[in-house]
């Protein structure tokens, strides 16, 4: 079978949705099966990956940060994604990654061209734009076309039921398929060195993680626990109001923002921080989404913090009955700051971190996740 991947990031970038559509692709070629995928060209310093699909890149529009993002960076690749489909050999399906703009180029195309697609509706975009600053109208426009693109899919992944209930608000009625989420254990392997007090939120900050309520918590752990650092690796819009708050709260020397890194740079980080980092913001249209971020340090064997609400609350109740893979807390700055005081004043030895790496590669494996898409893409081909 013929099986076309679009979107606009791909591995070797560090994104989830990278590792997660490579592994989807990795499945793919062991099933025997021709994948081209339609994707940008990879940031300076990075070259197109390919273990056996055939990778097509074109140059599209970054930001300062060097991604993929805003309206002006998703039409630089959409508008040509129209015509690149238009003339790529026939496939018998396709796998779409949002933005929901590439999800309704990839419906109008598919619709002239009668090619079944599958959406990859990880999350609800238009339902992430409410918490940004951004006129009305064009969270509106975004939920039209969000709309369109999801209705006109012949099948739908998502990772949680909560997504799935939104996906059927949004007036979709063809099948939707819950295939959970889990870390790449070939690029997040089991890791433990000598632990460092520092912790570590790995990832995007964007207004719906709320992850300023880290400074604040840190802030009050520091008051009893001096010399930690809090270590943000990533990107995202917030950085300027963590910056601003952690410089209100006198830490601006305790804290470090770096740049994203690619996953055999940040493990080492991981392995030796006292905790990672998470959050969901409350009272938002985002609390059904899994803190994603906590699979990969899991799987590391690092101990999570969670602050928020949603499903992965549930996630770290569960596997603490059975290894120890960390505290789940009141969206608070004091609760955060006594999780963090729990997670130092009485760690997880090198023995539990080992135990917990190796409980989340066997039920929370990415690879594992990507066969489960796969078989839904190989069957909406072959159908």
């Amino acid at each position: 079978m013929r099986i076309a991947v679009v979107s606009r990031i791909y591995r070797p970038e560090p994104a989830a949705a990278s590792l997660f559509l490579g592994a989807v692709v990795d499945a793919l070629l062991a099933e025997g099966h021709e994948v081209d995928v339609l994707t940008a060209t990879p940031p300076p310093g990075m070259q197109p990956q390919s273990r056996g699909e055939r990778v097509r890149t074109r140059p599209v529009l970054r930001d300062k940060s060097g991604y993929v993002r805003g309206y002006a960076g998703y039409m630089s690749f959409d508008i040509p994604l129209a015509f690149r489909l238009l003339v790529l050999p026939k496939p018998h399906v396709v796998l779409v990654e949002p933005p929901p703009t590439t999800g309704a180029v990839v419906r109008m195309v598919c619709a002239l061209r009668r090619i079944p697609y599958v959406y990859d509706a990880a999350d609800i975009w238009s339902d992430a734009a409410q918490l940004e600053e951004v006129p009305g109208w064009v969270i509106r426009a975004l939920r039209a076309v969000e709309r369109f693109a999801l209705r006109g899919a012949s099948h739908i992944v998502t990772v949680s039921e909560g997504v799935v209930r939104r996906v059927r608000e949004l007036g979709a009625k063809r099948a939707v398929t819950v295939t959970g989420f889990g870390a790449d254990v070939d690029e997040f392997p089991v890791a433990v060195r000598e632990r460092e007090p520092v912790f570590v939120y790995a990832g995007s900050y964007s207004p719906y993680h709320g992850a300023d309520i880290f400074i604040d918590g840190f802030a009050r752990f520091l008051d009893t626990h001096p010399g930690h650092r809090l270590r943000f690796i990533g990107n995202g819009v917030e950085r300027p109001k963590l910056q601003a708050r952690a410089h209100e709260l006198g830490i601006t020397d305790s804290v470090d923002y770096i740049d994203p890194v690619p996953p055999s740079e940040l493990v080492p980080h991981l392995a030796s921080a006292a905790a990672s980092l998470a959050s969901i913001k409350p009272d938002t249209v985002y609390e059904y989404s899994y803190a994603s971020k906590a699979f990969s340090s899991l799987n590391v064997g690092c101990p999570v913090l969670f602050t928020g609400p949603g499903p992965t609350i549930d996630l770290l109740e569960h596997a603490n009955e059975h290894v120890r893979a960390g505290e789940a807390c009141a969206y608070d700055a004091n609760a955060v700051a006594a999780a963090m005081a729990q997670l130092v004043d009485d760690p997880a030895s090198a023995a539990e971190r080992e135990a917990l790496g190796h409980w989340a590669a066997e039920h929370h494996s990415l690879q594992s996740v990507a066969r489960y898409v796969a078989d839904v893409v190989i069957a909406t081909g072959g159908r």
